[in-house]
């Protein structure tokens, strides 16, 4: 059977009537966004997408508003013929590629006055506000030209992945949101178009970036909920290997703001430059409760444990609880601590 070769739509009037009308039909309609140069993991959020949809378009363009003063939009590498070579390679292929020109083409009139308001509220960086104003704008629109039903996003850009979920749900559209893990190479880089920029001692430097982070998470695990000593020892890691850190955050996963101790699930959020290459990478943290491992490194907790356990036996003892048969409760008090005891 012949790759399925998608229909490109590059005007946003037509892309909405092709939306419009395959939904007239009953499909549902999955997006994936991209800015192009497509590598494996874009590929991996397009078979994601199948899953949960009849009909699949994913847009190739690089977003102006992304890019800061300070960074070259022209250096961002381009291969439009590779890319849909690879999305016909995908089981099922795609059906439409969004390849716009320029979305903020507003005639004579200049001024650009319709951005989404501030969002990602969890940083104190100016820069980083622009990134996710730009993000949340061109997503919008976007989300009004393709009108999915479904639209996928990887958590390599973990901020930008739940402020695109907070809009979703701040402004009402009828999209569902899915967020995918992050997608790494064979020696654990996570995969970036960017990436082709790196040299390959670059490269191998650059892996310093996930081992330190799932060094830290081994850390917490283990009982290291300070933030800022994991910080440190990520920082001082990719230091290490020549990296200069941009940020380096540990955040709550829902509200993104940063935390000082790991009390409940968090993501450590790391942009680093190599080179010239600007690399970003994360991972989840979410700590079980161990509480045989708390007390083992307790060993005052771990004593006022078996006093109590002590105090219990004999107080259930005095009043015939134990192996009564049938289910009691009553109040007492230890060390200026009051219980309520339910025994069977």
């Amino acid at each position: 059977m012949a790759p399925k070769e998608p229909l490109v739509i590059t005007d946003k009037d037509q892309m909405r009537k092709w939306s419009r009308a395959a939904r007239s039909q009953g499909k549902v309609i999955g997006f994936v966004p991209t800015m192009g140069y497509l590598h494996e993991g874009h590929l991996f959020l397009v078979r994601e997408v199948h899953k949960h949809v009849d009909v699949v378009v994913v847009s190739i363009y690089v977003n102006p508003g992304q890019f800061s003063p300070t960074e070259d939009l022209s250096t961002y590498p381009s291969d439009f013929d590779g890319d849909i070579q690879k999305l016909m390679s995908i089981p099922g292929g795609i059906d439409v590629v969004f390849h716009p020109y320029n979305l903020y083409d507003y005639g004579n009139d200049t001024k650009k006055n319709g951005g989404v308001g501030e969002v990602g509220e969890g940083s104190d960086d100016g820069a980083v506000h622009v990134f996710f104003r730009g993000v949340s704008t061109i997503v919008t629109k976007l989300f009004n030209i393709v009108e999915p039903d479904v639209a996928v996003f990887g958590k390599k850009d973990y901020q930008q992945w739940r402020v695109i979920q907070r809009m979703v749900r701040d402004l009402d559209f009828s999209i569902k949101v899915i967020g995918c893990e992050i997608t790494h190479d064979n020696d654990g880089l996570a995969m970036s178009s960017c990436n082709v920029h790196l040299s390959p001692e670059e490269s191998e430097k650059a892996l310093s970036i996930n081992k330190s982070l799932l060094r830290a998470k081994s850390a917490a695990e283990d009982g290291q909920v300070h933030c800022e000593k994991l910080r440190n020892l990520v920082i001082q890691s990719i230091t290490e290997a020549g990296g200069i850190i941009d940020y380096a955050e540990i955040v709550d996963q829902e509200s993104l703001e940063k935390v000082e101790c790991i009390k409940g699930p968090v993501v450590f959020c790391v942009a680093t430059w190599f080179g010239s290459v600007r690399l970003i990478d994360n991972i989840e943290i979410k700590l079980k409760m161990d509480v045989d491992g708390i007390f083992k490194n307790n060993e005052k907790l771990r004593a006022m444990l078996d006093e109590l356990k002590v105090v219990l036996m004999k107080w259930s003892s005095r009043f015939g609880l134990i192996g009564s048969g049938g289910m009691k409760w009553s109040s007492m008090g230890w060390n200026g601590v009051s219980f309520i005891v339910w025994i069977v």
